[in-house]
């Protein structure tokens, strides 16, 4: 071997590592140790921060563009070859990319000696953390050839469509038929997409259980929803034709290319999986073209997830307790209030509840966040009941709090840590959320009862609501939503039917709290029903606790 390389000089091996550059991913080098010169492929240059492909005082420069912690072992190993003491260098280290990111190489070089003695080292540095260009399950490119095709025709591409399709809990194939049968899926769903596709179209495999199909003539989106339905029939026949082995489907989000201008590939990568989630998202086996607004909501989304987070993590800064007052019918006369959880940020200001509470419970934030309300709620019912000893103050619970946390210790000690007599609070679980029994929901009503704390269910009169509740849960107080409420007011059969419901709740020695009430004729109206408690704007609205003392307690 190293009577071939005598034939070659330094200068003659850095001139073909120049020509057979552009024909390969990977860098070759020659680094001359008698002249301490490195010379390494020019492409190099656009991936790390070298001073340049060619330079002197090699391993001082080395200190430029090698990751800082694994500059000692490669200085150490370069010693052993320039001393003689090894021939073969074979490391893996980290060099730094231009945007000065660590990027894992190997890096091989074979010492050529010259009277005895190592006169200069050739070799090959390749990416080991670089992501595959192609998929031997599928026989498709990978998600870099799309990423490459996408670079070269940037300026060429006016239209037509990107559609990502992914194949629908195909997690549970892999579970009950294990991974070689999951490949054989993938490699199947492939085949069937392929045999979809139209001259001009490309295929490739993006990650895990996605595919991309990217058409660049295509004007009409419409063609691109046509395309995905002959996918799925394709990919139904092949199921049906698996006698039903792997039962899945496959869905798909739909980018037009002219959205993609101005976008980097990673952002590109960003819309087209959106778009799948959001088809996912409505129901799975269908597919959704990709809308500007949807997105904006979905950052926006995204945003004020992440406000939530830092505000639970900046003790709850953001979080307030409102209160809104409840009557008794009877007395006329303040009963309570039910302290309702806000938040407000200084990016978008108050931020409905409709919109961060799904959030907070989304993400678990509502364990942190309804400890500290029922913690903060407890503390303005003690201070008002130096005011007002018969105060009682409604607490909303999540059913993510009762179903992932110990939620009814957390009560029972906070009102005993508050100083407040138990009948005194009262905890309301939304009827809406009840779409079956529970255990966990039960315990909870049992042990709030056998703890003297009352227990209200909201929202009745809407969602899936089932009298059935009534029997099982035993709930102490009947709250009737304001949607109710208004078809009560408008409808004479509504009207009728919270009659019987009324009579019903009073002839089970429950109470019954009619929400929404707005004015004197409402109220009016309301009040034939018998109600034990009213709350509405009539009254007031939910407000700041100050602003609660100064409109209800001082007067």
């Amino acid at each position: 071997m190293e009577k071939f390389f005598d034939q070659l000089s330094v200068p003659h091996l850095s001139k073909i590592i120049d020509l057979l550059h552009p024909c390969m991913d990977d860098y070759l080098y020659v680094y001359d140790f008698t002249n301490d010169y490195y010379f390494i492929s020019p492409h190099a240059v656009k991936r790390f921060a070298l001073p340049s492909n060619e330079f002197n005082n090699v391993i001082a420069n080395h200190k430029k563009f090698v990751y800082p912690v694994d500059l000692y072992d490669l200085q150490e190993d370069l010693a052993l070859i320039i001393s003689g003491e090894k021939d073969f260098h074979n490391m893996q280290y980290r060099w730094l990319s231009t945007s000065c990111e660590p990027i894992w190489v190997n890096c091989r070089g074979y010492a050529i000696h010259e009277n005895g003695k190592p006169a200069y080292m050739i070799g090959c540095i390749n990416e080991i953390g670089v992501k595959q260009k192609a998929d031997n399950v599928s026989g498709l490119l990978g998600i870099t050839g799309l990423q490459q095709y996408l670079q070269d025709h940037s300026y060429t591409i006016q239209q037509g469509f990107l559609l990502r399709l992914g194949l629908d809990d195909f997690k549970e194939v892999n579970e009950k038929l294990g991974s070689d049968y999951g490949d054989m899926v993938l490699r199947r769903t492939a085949e069937c997409i392929s045999s979809c596709i139209k001259t001009g179209q490309l295929l490739f495999r993006a990650v895990a259980d996605e595919f991309i199909l990217l058409d660049t003539q295509c004007s009409n989106m419409k063609h691109a929803v046509a395309q995905y339905k002959l996918i799925r029939q394709t990919v139904d026949e092949f199921v049906e034709a698996n006698h039903y082995e792997a039962v899945f489907t496959i869905s798909a989000g739909i980018l037009p290319c002219t959205i993609m201008k101005g976008h980097t590939f990673s952002d590109v990568m960003k819309l087209s999986e959106f778009s799948l989630n959001e088809a996912k998202r409505e129901g799975k086996n269908r597919s959704y073209i990709f809308e500007q607004a949807d997105y904006d909501k979905f950052l926006r989304r995204k945003k004020i997830t992440q406000l939530l987070r830092q505000s639970v993590n900046n003790d709850f800064e953001g979080f307030e307790a409102y209160l809104q007052p409840v009557f008794d019918s009877v007395s006329n006369s303040i009963y309570g209030a039910e302290s309702l959880m806000r938040f407000r940020t200084e990016e978008f200001g108050m931020i409905s509840p409709f919109e961060f509470i799904p959030l907070l419970e989304e993400t678990g934030l509502i364990m942190p966040t309804g400890k500290w309300m029922l913690h903060r709620s407890l503390t303005i019912c003690r201070e008002i009941q130096d005011l007002m000893p018969g105060f009682h103050i409604s607490i909303n619970i999540s059913y993510i709090q009762v179903m992932k946390s110990n939620i009814i210790n957390e009560i029972i000690s906070a009102v005993d840590m508050h100083g407040i007599d138990t009948a005194n609070v009262i905890i309301e679980l939304t009827e809406s959320g009840l779409l079956e029994s529970d255990s966990r929901v039960t315990k909870l009503v049992s042990n709030l009862k056998n703890n003297g704390i009352r227990l209200a269910l909201d929202d009745f009169g809407t969602g899936y609501s089932n009298f059935h509740y009534l029997n099982e849960l035993k709930p102490d107080i009947i709250k009737i939503d304001r949607s109710f409420t208004l078809k009560a007011l408008q409808n004479d059969y509504e009207y009728q039917l919270l009659s019987l419901m009324s009579n019903m709740v009073h002839s089970l020695n429950l109470k019954m709290c009619i929400e929404g009430i707005e004015t004197n004729d409402e109220l009016a109206k309301m009040s034939k029903l018998s109600p034990d408690y009213c709350q509405g704007y009539y009254w007031g609205k939910p407000c700041p606790y100050d602003e609660f003392k100064a409109l209800y307690l001082t007067q």
